[in-house]
């Protein structure tokens, strides 16, 4: 009977590892993705910066190319560089949160396996395809 609900405990911390691993390798991504977008931003700035005010700029949109201000394409970047820092800083609290969470399952994993070393012996046993 115990064995049964250890087996049936392993399956649900299992369950919940490979989801806490997937959430954090999707925030992981998230996180790479703001970055890019946030040094796209700056470098476009600087670039910017060097153009005299009366300059003809352009702005990329899908195929087409749209005259606008230097003022305003420069208000565009510095918006996306303030919303990429404010998406990273938040990606990171939940990257943090769950780090944290994988660590409990973790802990909780090694629990259970210390508690029946025969569930480790099966788990070890299993073959893997």
């Amino acid at each position: 009977m115990a064995d049964e609900a250890n087996k049936a405990a392993f399956i649900e911390i299992q369950g919940r590892m490979i989801d806490t691993t997937g959430k954090l390798k999707q925030v992981q991504n998230q996180m790479r993705s703001k970055e890019a977008e946030k040094k796209r931003a700056f470098l476009t700035l600087e670039e910017l910066k060097q153009v005299p005010d009366d300059t003809n700029v352009y702005k990329s949109i899908g195929r087409m190319f749209l005259l606008e201000t230097k003022a305003t394409i420069m208000n565009e970047q510095e918006n996306k560089f303030k919303d990429s820092e404010a998406s990273i800083t938040s990606l990171q609290t939940s990257k943090e949160y769950l780090e944290k969470q994988r660590g409990e399952v973790e802990s909780n994993l090694r629990e259970l396996l210390q508690q029946d070393p025969g569930l480790a012996r099966q788990i070890m046993s299993m073959n893997v395809v």
